[in-house]
């Protein structure tokens, strides 16, 4: 029996774009003969649209908008087809960054509906998504990370120049200014001075009502790729080598003017530190499935984290599967041992409800 499965993609997030790219290479790298795929495409207005089961992958990303189809465009139509027992999807492959895709807010509807699907659960998702609660996370387990100050937008306008202060005595320029909930580098500026850094804050706050002010750091970028449940697996160390100002949006996605060092020129011990850093990131935040987690390695070796993104980008370009495809997985064999992993996790779930007695005792 085929087995069918639902692609998300899309979304209102400003990482919308980036998201059809992934779509496209997740659905190239299916198995046709294996699999029965549905594309679900949400809208930038947040309109859900079920399209037919393709027969073949998809020529162009473009081609995945639906766009002026008769298609009906409602979520209810996405719950109706996943809850009719013939059209059931064994399983769901969300490919959708950013707010509203990555923070665990869909994760909960999949939940609700029990579904199983690819990737973190609702906590790892939303403590993942948010820069501060991830952050406030690593640092109660003790994870070093450079310094940093946040304020929401209600706050900022009424205390301007005392969050300017605090971020000028607490912290060194240059600065860089995060919306706290995004990813993709979206709303990302670097700071110098003053005036910069107050036009920093206003960009990222048209992106997110928190935001995060760090520090910069003289530091090498590295990441590595997470993979798997309760015994992950981590990949080999790859460096970002930015040939702009910083690793923003269009070095990553449009212009192609980052290069990459893979594997990163390391020492055994700082590579077996940053593997260990990445689990114990992994584990804290009880991550399944998928993780790329992003450190600063300076020169005397010391490694700080940055992030982790719990819904990495993912076309055949991005950091993540690059990772694993110099560890030997193909990009293909990636993504069916995301989907056995999304698999094995519902199974685990499923047995833990059935092995509870009606009084909900074991």
């Amino acid at each position: 029996m085929m087995k069918k499965i639902g692609i998300v993609y899309g979304g209102k997030s400003a990482e919308h774009e980036v998201s059809l790219m992934t779509a496209k290479a997740v659905i190239a790298a299916l198995d046709f003969s294996t699999y029965q795929v549905t594309p679900i495409y949400i809208t930038l207005d947040g309109e859900w649209v079920c399209g037919e089961k393709l027969t073949a992958p998809v020529e162009e990303a473009e081609a995945l908008r639906f766009t002026g189809t008769d298609q009906p465009n409602s979520i209810a139509q996405f719950v109706e087809l996943a809850s009719n027992p013939e059209t059931r999807f064994d399983l769901v492959f969300p490919v959708l960054h950013g707010p509203n895709g990555e923070d665990g807010t869909i994760q909960g509807l999949f939940e609700m509906m029990n579904l199983p699907y690819v990737g973190n659960g609702v906590l790892a998702s939303s403590a993942g998504m948010d820069k501060v609660v991830m952050k406030q996370l690593f640092t109660q387990a003790g994870l070093k990370q450079v310094p940093y100050e946040y304020c929401l937008h209600s706050y900022y306008n009424a205390h301007k120049e005392e969050f300017l202060d605090a971020c000028e005595q607490n912290l060194t320029y240059p600065l860089f200014v995060k919306p706290a909930n995004l990813g993709s580098s979206v709303g990302i500026s670097k700071a110098k001075t003053r005036e910069e850094l107050e036009a920093a804050i206003q960009f990222a706050f048209e992106y997110d009502r928190k935001i995060v002010v760090e520090q910069g750091i003289t530091a090498r970028e590295v990441e590595l790729s997470v993979l798997g449940n309760d015994e992950p697996k981590v990949s080999i160390a790859g460096e970002v080598l930015p040939t702009k100002d910083f690793y923003d949006y269009s070095a990553k996605y449009v212009d192609g003017t980052t290069n990459y060092a893979i594997p990163a020129e390391i020492t055994e011990q700082e590579l077996s530190d940053l593997q260990q850093a990445s689990i114990d990131a992994f584990k804290i935040l009880d991550c399944s499935g998928l993780v790329r987690a992003d450190f600063f390695l300076t020169t005397d070796g010391d490694v700080y984290i940055n992030e982790v993104n719990t819904l990495p980008g993912f076309t055949p370009i991005s950091m993540y599967p690059k990772l694993w495809i110099a560890s030997g997985k193909t990009y293909a064999e990636l993504v069916e041992e995301l989907i056995q992993l999304g698999l094995e996790r519902f199974e685990e779930k499923k047995h833990r409800a059935y092995t509870r007695d009606e009084d909900g005792s074991k």
